[in-house]
């Protein structure tokens, strides 16, 4: 298993393990979807707001989570100088395009903290006792 440090989440480690292992791949990811951040609309040619929502849940796009379950065979796709490859746009794309990536959905908590306001609402959900990810 292998996650980044720059993320929590309530994913479901065996049922990560357990979907990894039913799909016989050689890699799978934790794949989310993001919240809406900004109101969505749709104009037409003329600038009329055919359809406008606040901060939808999501759009449908699934992302890379972070949480990875590999097999061994893994390094075969590591290779060359380790100091200069970008696993996800090296390996994994090459890992992909083998067909041997699988995605399992979370529907839980996820955020990283790649911002400022990130870590500020990851510490406001510490602090107020609202942290879904801390499960122990």
């Amino acid at each position: 298993m292998l996650t980044y440090g720059d993320g929590v989440s309530d994913v479901d480690l065996l049922k990560l393990l357990n979907f990894h292992k039913k799909s016989q791949a050689l890699a799978t990811l934790t794949s989310i979807q993001l919240p809406g951040r900004y109101g969505n609309i749709k104009m037409d040619t003329n600038g009329m707001v055919q359809m406008f929502q606040e901060k939808p849940e999501g759009d449908g796009i699934w992302i890379n989570g972070g949480f990875f379950v590999m097999e061994p065979q893994i390094f075969e796709f590591l290779k060359g100088d380790m100091d200069s490859v970008q696993w996800e746009k090296g390996p994994l794309v090459e890992i992909a395009n083998s067909g041997q990536l699988a995605a399992y959905k979370h529907y839980g908590f996820w955020k990283c903290m790649d911002a400022m306001r990130d870590r500020i609402e990851l510490e406001e959900l510490w602090e107020n006792g609202n942290a879904l990810w801390k499960l122990w």
